[in-house]
């Protein structure tokens, strides 16, 4: 057995895995505005509440750039006073087991591969469309980090009068006053704003899929997060988009998917324990 987590600016999220399946699953909020003291104190007593003597690890999956080496947080995105954290450091002194951390879109992308809907390619790249926009990269089954496990931060690259970050997650709704499931329920309720409002965020997440393509040339996409919800009024668009690529074999040949496994993250970053 091994322990998952999954840390964001919102929530702790945390499972025991044991072959592939997750057990006493438990979301404890993150409280990302407080000291830094403050939320390691919560999640070392979140973790407390479920470690037992046949836990053989921990695996967590960080918002932001990890040294995954030594397993520090340098700089959590989302959780302001979380710099230079020694996470690593800190859980195996607490509780004596290995211990290995790692950006949360790499574990997305490590659990997509192993448990999801990228069993059958061994080149995928998992896009995360929530706050921001986050990236993780398998190449001929191996998770791609880059030096500063900074590899594929995509959506920082520029786009229009910003980032692909502010166009394809929900700081583009954020700007019109709303949030994706807000205005997932109003689109739903003929509110022909909102739906125009969907069907350009699909215009972006084409592109932004067009610059994976240029970047990684996979053979599948998996999107996940938070705006995956309004993935119906926003593909069309979306794939309108892809089609303008210049390679007509590339788009014939990558397959556009969707995460179906909400616990998908914790199930990568238990997989992290090897």
């Amino acid at each position: 057995m091994r322990i998952g987590i999954d840390i964001s600016g919102t929530d702790i999220r945390l499972g025991i895995v044991d072959g592939g399946q997750i057990f006493r699953k438990s979301i404890t909020p993150t409280m990302a505005d407080q000291p830094k003291d403050a939320i390691i104190r919560r999640l070392t007593e979140t973790i407390g509440k479920v470690i037992n003597s046949n836990i053989r690890g921990i695996g967590v999956g960080v918002t932001g750039i990890v040294k995954t080496d030594t397993g520090i947080v340098q700089n959590a995105i989302n959780i302001p006073s979380w710099k230079n954290i020694p996470l690593k450091d800190i859980l195996e002194k607490e509780f004596g087991i290995p211990v290995f951390v790692n950006n949360d879109s790499n574990c997305f992308a490590f659990g997509e591969r192993y448990y999801g809907e990228g069993t059958m390619y061994k080149d995928i790249v998992c896009l995360t469309l929530s706050i921001g926009v986050g990236i993780g990269i398998i190449i001929n089954n191996e998770l791609y980090k880059g030096s500063n496990t900074g590899a594929g931060e995509i959506g920082s690259l520029p786009y229009l009068d910003s980032d692909f970050e502010h166009y394809c997650g929900q700081k583009l709704f954020y700007k019109y006053g709303t949030n994706a499931a807000e205005a997932y329920r109003l689109a739903k309720n003929g509110d022909e704003a909102m739906t125009e409002l969907w069907q350009k965020t699909g215009e972006h997440i084409g592109n932004l899929i067009k610059t994976i393509l240029f970047t990684y040339d996979p053979q599948a996409i998996i999107m996940g997060g938070d705006l995956v919800k309004g993935y119906d009024l926003f593909a069309g668009n979306m794939l309108a988009s892809v089609q303008q690529f210049p390679f007509e074999e590339t788009v014939e040949n990558v397959k556009i998917l969707v995460s179906r496994n909400e616990d998908v993250t914790l199930l990568g970053a238990a997989a992290l324990v090897v």
